[in-house]
């Protein structure tokens, strides 16, 4: 009975001893703990993107979208990213991006001009997190500026346009009267008249960057007029849904609108942001934030020719060609050369080349071109 009883007393000393030891931590816990500290580190970047038309416009908002799905598909340790569509410029806008701010987004990147002072404001009330405003010039510690030099492949489509015009009038759908816009329009005329001096561009303001009805509607006004091209700086591709409607051709923006409206679009300028978004967001990410006021050109790749239609004749896209590697090489840029403006006036000699700065603040037009500017050209004196 007492040797029964002791090999009970024994069993439940080994059940114990069993249970202790389980109950010992494993030798591989602090390398546990190091990999959840390496999750911590590794989370994702949150990116918040303020849109001023919808990603469906096909253009200006559907480019930047792109940009943003380049991100998240490339940015090393992950971004997490979200975006709020259709946000007015003005009182709407600081809200929007102050809402971002306040969530906690590292990065808060907004998508028009008038997005700049908004912008501006919150940054100063955010000074741990980023911001970069697209078009703008202002500029804070924590928020830079982004654009490109549009006004390249402006002037390329411009030649394809001057080209292929019959009737010599070729219409340009513009949003407002700001320099962005105007000096696109002049690299634009100026592309056309090197290959066209009988050509001219006639411009209809619609005074908004997304409004699909009144586009539609300028662009018809123009091919009333006589012209045989549209080309636009707006949000969407009505405009060159309308030039097609009317066996008319086209110049597309933002994105190569010949996918979405076919061949009848010769070729058009267009973004490629994607490798701006993640050059900024890794320095969001890596602490190595300078603050800057970025405006690159082709040579970066951020802006661009899109591919031609197969109307555009071999020789017309060689010489294009021909121009672009000029441009990229540094060899010459657009506003290169004897040049008047459109009251006459000569403003660039042979030689003189505008600097960026003067380029930023052009207000008026260049001789070929039909509408009405803010300002007039002057001698620039360099």
């Amino acid at each position: 009975m007492r040797i029964r009883q002791s090999w009970k007393v024994v069993g439940v000393m080994v059940v114990l001893a069993l249970l202790i030891a389980a109950c010992q931590p494993v030798t591989e816990a602090p390398a546990a703990e190091e990999m959840a500290g390496d999750d911590d580190m590794a989370a994702p970047l949150k990116v918040a993107f303020v849109y001023v038309a919808p990603i469906g416009d096909l253009g200006w908002t559907y480019a930047h979208d792109q940009g943003r799905l380049f991100l998240e598909e490339n940015l090393e340790g992950g971004a997490e990213t979200t975006f709020i569509e259709m946000v007015p410029e003005g009182p709407d806008a600081e809200r929007v991006i102050r809402d971002f701010a306040q969530k906690g987004y590292d990065l808060v990147i907004t998508t028009s001009f008038g997005y700049m002072d908004p912008t501006l404001t919150v940054a100063q009330e955010f000074p741990d997190q980023h911001f970069v405003h697209v078009s703008g010039f202002k500029t804070a510690d924590n928020m830079s500026t982004l654009f490109g030099r549009m006004y390249q492949p402006r002037y390329l489509s411009g030649l394809v346009a001057g080209s292929m015009t019959e009737s010599n009038v070729i219409g340009y759908v513009a949003a407002f009267p700001i320099p962005e816009v105007i000096r696109g329009i002049n690299a634009f005329t100026l592309g056309v008249r090197e290959v066209n001096p009988d050509a001219e561009v006639r411009v209809v303001w619609t005074n908004t960057w997304f409004g699909p009805p009144e586009e539609k509607e300028a662009a018809e006004a123009l091919l009333d007029q006589g012209a045989d091209i549209i080309a636009q700086h707006q949000d969407t591709t009505e405009p060159q849904k309308a030039a097609a409607e009317r066996g008319g051709s086209s110049i597309g923006y933002n994105s190569d609108m010949r996918v979405f409206v076919g061949d009848s679009v010769l070729t058009g300028p267009v973004w490629n942001w994607g490798p701006a978004f993640l050059k900024f967001a890794e320095q969001a990410r890596d602490g190595s934030w300078v603050t800057e006021q970025y405006w690159g050109g082709m040579d970066d790749g951020i802006v661009g020719l899109a591919e031609m239609s197969p109307s555009v004749p071999d020789d017309v896209a060689a010489m294009v060609t021909e121009r672009q590697a000029m441009i990229v090489s540094g060899e010459t840029d657009v506003f290169c050369g004897a040049m008047n403006g459109q009251n006459g006036v000569q403003f660039l000699e042979d030689g003189q080349c505008m600097d960026d700065g003067q380029m930023l603040g052009m207000d008026w037009f260049v001789e070929g071109v039909v509408g009405e500017a803010p300002g007039e050209a002057a001698p620039l004196g360099n």
